[in-house]
């Protein structure tokens, strides 16, 4: 079996994340005459979906390698799924989707053949030329354009991206033998899932001016700042246990991530403003679907690992 080798400290974060959602929990329990219905449903609703999704998380980081990438193959189709959903698209071009949904488990694939090579242009490069060739196949040229850039788009945000926390895992473990793969891909989804948590609540305590108020009404500046802070504190304190970065590198990852977090759930709420939808879907109570919770990743993923890749592998 290609067993992950969870190092202790990555097993101990896995451990304080679940007593962070169990003191939350707490809280909302003292707390709930106190706050108003909808709040507290929400609040519970919000929680609940933590647990479920962090379980679910930590099974597919402690089990096998395989198990690991099959689970963010999942995600990808789950995401891209969700997006076509979402999106118009002319009927002609519903007969591409199996080609689309393919490039799944071949990237997946290349990242478990450790083949970075291919995997880095499959989808920028062979999917991009390929998807085309087949729409002009079918013949239809009207709103060619428009069908092609939503086909590649979806492809580069939901699986494209995505894929770059999988490649993390598959990295040379001697090089950050701390902690290994698995402690890269945590310190990145928990830098990224916590500073969307922290911007919201900077954001409901202190804040005052619209970031975007066209684009997302709620986020304010005083949130992202906030945010900022929290997110390069936190890797500051994470990154000598669970990365190889230097004191200085982690201090920039965390300002990587918390900007790049922020720019990806501003890019998606502005693709969802755009097709008149509050949430992408309602697979995931009191947070939306799928692509609400992955926003941000889409963006920190790869800038994070190509970031890591080129100072230390």
């Amino acid at each position: 079996m290609d067993r992950l080798n969870v190092a202790p400290v990555v097993a101990a974060t896995l451990g304080g994340i679940f007593g962070l959602l169990a003191l939350a929990s707490l809280l909302v329990f003292l707390l709930r005459s106190r706050l108003p219905e909808d709040a507290r449903s929400e609040l519970v609703s919000r929680i609940q979906s933590w647990w479920l999704m962090a379980g679910i998380f930590t099974l597919a980081m402690v089990l096998t390698r395989s198990i690991s990438l099959a689970f963010f193959a999942f995600v990808s189709f789950m995401a891209l799924k969700e997006y076509f959903s979402l999106v118009p698209m002319r009927r002609v071009d519903r007969r591409l989707l199996f080609w689309a949904y393919l490039v799944i488990p071949i990237q997946y694939l290349l990242i478990g053949m450790e083949w970075y090579g291919m995997f880095i242009i499959l989808i920028p490069v062979y999917a991009f030329l390929f998807l085309p060739m087949r729409m002009v196949l079918a013949g239809e040229t009207q709103h060619f354009l428009r069908a092609a850039g939503t086909l590649h788009w979806g492809l580069m945000a939901m699986v494209f991206s995505i894929s770059h926390v999988a490649y993390l895992l598959v990295l040379p473990p001697e090089l950050n033998p701390g902690a290994g793969g698995a402690g890269l891909v945590l310190f990145l989804v928990f830098l990224t899932q916590f500073n969307d948590v922290a911007q919201y609540c900077w954001g409901k305590l202190l804040g005052r001016h619209k970031a975007l108020p066209s684009v997302s009404p709620g986020k304010t500046t005083e949130g992202l700042l906030g945010g900022l802070a929290t997110t390069m504190l936190l890797a500051w304190l994470l990154a000598p246990w669970l990365t190889p970065l230097t004191t200085g590198q982690s201090v920039v990852a965390g300002l990587l991530i918390g900007m790049a977090g922020f720019i990806g759930d501003v890019t998606i709420s502005a693709l969802k403003r755009d097709l008149g939808v509050k949430d992408s879907g309602s697979l995931l109570p009191g947070h939306g679907g799928i692509l609400d919770r992955i926003d941000s990743l889409i963006y920190t993923a790869p800038l994070f690992f190509h970031f890591i890749y080129y100072l230390h592998y």
